[in-house]
């Protein structure tokens, strides 16, 4: 047996998982045998270890993630959005730790840099939201959120760079002004590409890839409220959603509506507090 370091996208190649949306590669082990298997490695710094090998089991999640502005409340990161999600499809049982700078546990500090969210599973940890959610998939693989490697990527491409776009728009001040305007045009330009994906696979299905919900709807949809929510409260409506990109609104509809997303979701007032946040 022996075990090396790769980075998470070549693990992903060699067991079979497409590329994420806006992945990060960082450090894991990888265990291989004669048998040429192929799993997660642990990320337990500053935890207790566990014996290589063993699959991990459902029970004794802890999810760390941004709080409110009482500091105990869930915050609005879209990013925790979408692990929840994926831990709501999968029937998974998790406790939330909503946590500022300074109610951040050590090992996570120490260890992570802080990051959240941050999934502790027992005596493992994974940060970034798209590494996370493939860890779910990977070990409780029932209801599958993954699909095909070609339908994968399309949806990939469908939505790269949406969310950069959303941000700079709504973190841009005096709203109204020449940049302002420089900035709706690049978000127009993404939700046009979401737009065209969703209108040549709308027969095959409602969600990215189709007939199939990923991962990658779990990704999307949070931040699709984000910018619904955001435009309306900072930029007056400047884009009016509906007219501009039906199959869009069409799929927010979908998404907002699905258990999962309901199950997780905070206040919109919680969304204009954040961004209000990053505004000033």
């Amino acid at each position: 047996m022996l075990y090396f370091q790769i980075g998470l996208g070549a693990l992903f190649s060699v067991v079979g998982l497409p590329p994420v949306l806006g992945f990060q590669p960082a450090a894991v082990c990888l265990r291989t045998e004669s048998s040429s298997s192929a799993l997660f490695g642990v990320r337990n710094y500053g935890l207790e270890k566990r014996r290589y090998g063993a699959a991990p089991t459902d029970g004794g999640m802890e999810l760390y993630l941004k709080a409110a502005e009482d500091d105990k409340s869930v915050g609005d990161c879209p990013f925790a959005h979408s692990v929840r999600m994926a831990l709501n499809e999968k029937g998974l049982e998790y406790d939330l730790r909503p946590s500022v700078e300074r109610t951040k546990p050590s090992w996570l500090i120490d260890h992570y840099e802080g990051k959240m969210p941050a999934l502790r599973h027992r005596k493992e940890c994974y940060v970034e939201s798209d590494v996370i959610m493939r860890y779910i998939d990977f070990f409780f693989p029932e209801p599958a959120l993954m699909t095909s490697k070609a339908k994968m990527n399309k949806a990939i491409d469908a939505v790269d760079g949406f969310f950069p776009e959303v941000a700079r728009y709504l973190k841009h001040t005096p709203d109204g002004d020449d940049e302002d305007i420089e900035l709706k045009n690049g978000l127009e330009i993404a939700l046009q590409k979401i737009e065209d994906h969703l209108l040549c696979t709308k027969e095959k299905g409602d969600f990215l890839c189709g007939d199939i919900f990923t991962v990658h709807d779990c990704s999307l949809g949070p931040k699709l409220y984000h910018m619904k929510t955001g435009v309306k409260e900072f930029k007056d409506g400047a884009i009016d959603l509906e007219a501009q990109f039906p199959e869009t609104t069409r799929y927010m509809n979908t998404i907002f509506s699905r258990k999962s997303f309901i199950d997780a979701i905070y206040s919109e007032d919680v969304i204009v507090w954040g961004w209000g946040n990053a505004r000033e």
